[in-house]
């Protein structure tokens, strides 16, 4: 079912609602790093400076350094969250829109979200993602050394928040409707955490991420006889 419901989905990306939210995601979670990079080096420098670390040239080069390498883990760890974020502010574009054109009767009984209530999910999935991979965070680095004990931590961590994100996504519009089951709920997460994974398939995981869990909520009903 979940692979399935991946492969139902990706037609879905092409859609004119689906790449004008993936623009929309993949531009503000660029803003928010470039942001991030700001307060970075600033940090680095207010330090080096206070403790007369570097007068010469190659402080500043030090810091330049340090801030590269900081963004590059916090990138590592946080892209996932900061687009998940983001996009669950807008998701109602694609999920209609995919709604509309699989599931017409499910999407004439949906009830509107809101904007205040998709604040609050993607405020929670922000705080969640963080918190856990932080906790995580010493796990990491102590598997680096066994090559692959990370990506696999980082896949399990990762695939119960996405899968927990993406059914909170899609399941409030249709209270009627049964929600995802636990199981199936993770797999669709590790599925989307893989998508991640992958070098600019990661650009569209978002969308391609929303999509599936519409599958995922509406393709069972609509396979029974």
């Amino acid at each position: 079912m979940v692979l399935t419901a991946a492969f139902r989905a990706f037609p879905s990306i092409f859609h004119g609602a689906a790449l004008r939210l993936a623009f929309k995601t993949l531009l503000l979670s660029l803003l928010a790093f470039a942001v991030l990079g700001g307060a970075l080096w600033f940090g680095f420098h207010s330090v080096r400076l206070h403790f007369g670390w570097g007068a010469a040239a190659w402080g500043r080069w030090a810091e330049a350094a340090a801030t590269i390498l900081a963004l590059v883990a916090a990138a590592w760890l946080l892209f996932r969250a900061t687009a998940m974020a983001i996009m669950n502010l807008f998701a109602d574009d694609i999920i209609v829109a995919i709604e509309r054109d699989h599931y017409p009767q499910a999407a004439a009984s949906a009830r509107p979200v809101g904007w205040g209530r998709s604040l609050r999910l993607a405020l929670r999935s922000l705080a969640r993602a963080i918190g856990w991979n932080l906790l995580a965070l010493p796990a990491y680095m102590l598997l680096l050394v066994t090559g692959i004990g990370t990506i696999g931590l980082f896949l399990i961590v990762n695939a119960t928040l996405l899968g927990r994100d993406l059914a909170e996504m899609v399941e409030p519009r249709h209270p009627a409707v049964p929600p995802i089951p636990r199981g199936s709920r993770w797999l669709m997460g590790l599925v989307s955490a893989l998508l991640f994974l992958i070098p600019a398939v990661n650009l569209l995981a978002p969308i391609w991420s929303a999509a599936m869990a519409v599958h995922m909520l509406h393709g069972a009903r609509r396979t029974k006889p």
